[in-house]
């Protein structure tokens, strides 16, 4: 059966209080019997030195001087004086035992008889009983015991101060084992409790609950607290970094199986628009080998082929963009951005291909702060300032502006534009997609852009979407979490 630390500190601390109380007790009230015993024996013994000199100098003063004679005839006047001289009853008893006078306060003769005898062998003798006490002591003359004088002694004061000294100690033993008992109690309760909160603790740390204790004890108990804090916060972290790890995993293996099954349908987009900038160029091809004196044909060939290689060319670059998309979130390096700052770098970097195309540039930028990926952040204002650029009117115009709102930077990128059709702004953000082939074809476009600028996007977490798309151009508006400066 388990039996609680606390019954057990209890039932410990009881048992202590009661005997130490018990023991004081004891060897107090021993201590005081044993003073009034030596009291009563020292007065006695007084009294008994001075019957003997009185005795003695009663002797002197008689004419006959021998003390049996003295006995016999003035035995009992002698009495009478002693018990007048001690204030005691006296009895006085010859040298064979005879009692020498009329006494009524006699004991019972068998307890007398006893101690008497030894009183007769020139010894110092009392008998206690009840409340009375009788010391019997030799009476002597000359070196030779002539009899036994015997003082009577009352113990009924010392009885009932030992009885007062008993009931007090009992009263007062009983208060101080109660308050001792709970002062102590409650001492050794904060003992018990800290080992029960321990114990609590190990057994939901058993259970999978890493639980810390709060042990505010500068002792034993609190370092071994302590200790168990510890190991449940290593446990703790061990247990996050083993989930972290499955989620990783579990990423992992989603990731795979979305990779399979866009690589299926990436394959299929790329073959496919692959296949028309080849086609284009093995046409002119057939065409110089059948016509290889044409000036005509050559030049224009020349110039499809050079079209249809670039076109090439960046739609190889932006798989590749995609391609590297396809990591896993631990492993974007993101950092603390000024939008501001980023903004203009990427529009100078664009500025000579804008002034090719005669376009105007407007600008509201403002100071903000969001966290992400440099390099990607660059890649999402390139191809969305790219797409502005490639779609827009001669002589037109591109409008960037960025502000904070609830939180968010927002950045918005305008255009003058071919605009997007309503019916298809759902589409626009897919991979290979294009809302004119002609004038992607015309540009050197693959419907690549857009999708890459999104996803980049996302996974910085913020979100694209078009605010505006009419005749009159398109407006597209980024968002991303704001960052405290």
């Amino acid at each position: 059966m388990r039996i609680s630390i606390k019954l057990k500190f209890s039932l410990f601390l009881a048992g202590l209080l009661l005997l130490t109380v018990f023991v004081l007790s004891l060897l107090v009230l021993q201590g005081i019997e044993r003073n009034q015993r030596v009291q009563a024996e020292g007065l006695l013994a007084q009294q008994a030195e001075t019957a003997n000199v009185y005795f003695i100098q009663s002797i002197m003063e008689q004419s006959n001087k021998v003390p049996q004679t003295f006995m016999e005839t003035k035995g009992v006047a002698f009495g009478e004086q002693l018990e007048l001289i001690s204030g005691q009853p006296v009895v006085l008893y010859d040298g064979s035992g005879a009692v020498i006078g009329r006494r009524a306060a006699v004991p019972p003769s068998g307890s007398i008889k006893q101690t008497l005898a030894y009183a007769l062998e020139n010894k110092i003798a009392y008998l206690v009983e009840g409340e009375s006490m009788y010391y019997l002591t030799p009476l002597r003359a000359g070196g030779e015991q002539v009899g036994v004088v015997q003082f009577y002694y009352s113990l009924r004061d010392h009885q009932a101060f030992y009885n007062e000294i008993k009931r007090l100690f009992i009263y007062i033993g009983a208060g101080v084992f109660v308050l001792s008992f709970l002062l102590a109690y409650l001492f050794f309760n904060s003992f018990a409790l800290s080992i029960i909160k321990l114990n609590d603790t190990v057994g939901r740390i058993r259970e999978g609950q890493f639980a810390t204790p709060d042990m505010k004890r500068r002792d034993e108990i609190g370092e071994l607290g302590a200790g168990i804090a510890a190991m449940s916060e290593r446990l703790m972290a061990t247990m996050r970094d083993k989930d972290e790890e499955r989620e990783k995993l579990a990423l992992a293996v989603r990731k795979l199986s979305e990779l399979d099954r866009q690589q299926k349908e990436f394959i299929g987009n790329v073959t496919h628009e692959f296949k028309t900038p080849l086609t284009s160029i093995k046409a002119y091809l057939d065409l110089l080998d059948m016509y290889p004196d044409d000036e005509e044909l050559l030049a224009t060939a020349k110039t499809h082929i050079a079209g249809e290689t670039q076109r090439l060319y960046e739609m190889v670059e932006k798989v590749l963009q995609l391609s590297a998309m396809e990591k896993y979130d631990f492993e974007y390096n993101k950092e603390r951005l000024e939008v501001r700052g980023t903004i203009e770098s990427v529009l100078d970097s664009l500025k000579g291909k804008m002034d090719k195309f005669g376009l105007a540039l407007e600008t509201d930028l403002h100071e903000a702060y969001m966290e992400a990926d440099k390099d990607y952040m660059n890649i999402v204002l390139a191809n969305l300032l790219d797409n502005a650029i490639k779609y827009n009117k001669t002589d037109g115009c591109i409008r960037v502006s960025n502000f904070v709102r609830d939180n968010e930077v927002v950045i918005e990128i305008s255009d003058t534009g071919i605009g997007v059709p309503a019916e298809v702004t759902d589409k626009i953000f897919r991979a290979f997609y294009t809302v004119d082939r002609n004038r992607s074809r015309e540009h050197g476009g693959a419907g690549l852009g857009l999708s890459l600028a999104k996803r980049y996007a996302e996974t910085q977490g913020g979100s694209i979407s078009i605010v505006k798309s009419d005749g009159n151009g398109t407006t597209f508006r980024m968002t991303f979490p704001t960052q405290s400066r």
